[in-house]
């Protein structure tokens, strides 16, 4: 099958537009200092929306492709981390809907797998605990400025250790370099 033969669905065709114009939507308000100026409550639901829009957009088949060739191609851990990360923070904050800002929202082993062993989270936890940190840097245009951040994988995953997500990635520098990094993956799929 040649690529360029595929064509989406028609049923694609209307979720890629509804998913890519609200991803788009949040990216924008994302890079405007005052989002960073709302509640903390306000900016958890906006950044929330934009994992669970960019997980679904990860089922649709030409951006698997993606993925795969950033894990073959790209800086170590680019094609995890646009996909299984994002994936697991993603269900994370949609399975444990306790927490009302990034700062609050923790898990651990028991937490987890309350209900069954093996899920999404239990395996991504199971594969990068002690995996240590990532460096990242991002250039914002806006600012004219190079921001650095890291990935903090935990060190333990057990029934006694809290995981907060703010410390596997920050909220203002980690999620904007998840929006970019997500921006850049859906970006492929556009044909200008």
């Amino acid at each position: 099958m040649v690529v360029d033969d595929i064509r989406p669905s028609e049923a694609e065709v209307e979720f890629l537009n509804m998913a890519y114009n609200k991803f788009y939507d949040i990216y924008e308000e994302t890079f405007e200092e005052e989002f960073w100026e709302k509640d903390d409550y306000y900016r958890f639901f906006r950044i929330k929306n934009a994992f669970e829009i960019y997980s679904e957009l990860l089922n649709y088949e030409p951006i698997k492709w993606v993925i795969d060739a950033i894990k073959e191609k790209r800086s170590p851990m680019e094609g995890e981390i646009g996909s299984e990360l994002f994936k697991c923070i993603r269900n994370i904050v949609a399975h444990f809907p306790f927490y009302d800002t990034w700062d609050e929202v923790w898990i651990n082993k028991s937490i987890v797998n309350w209900y069954r062993r093996g899920q999404t989270i239990d395996r991504f936890m199971e594969k990068y605990t002690g995996r240590g940190e990532i460096k990242y840097r991002f250039w914002e245009a806006n600012k004219k400025q190079m921001t650095y951040l890291k990935i903090t994988f935990p060190n333990e995953y057990n029934e006694n250790s809290k995981i907060y997500l703010k410390d596997i990635l920050s909220e203002k520098e980690g999620v904007k370099f998840s929006l970019i990094l997500m921006r850049r993956i859906i970006d492929t799929q556009i044909i200008v």
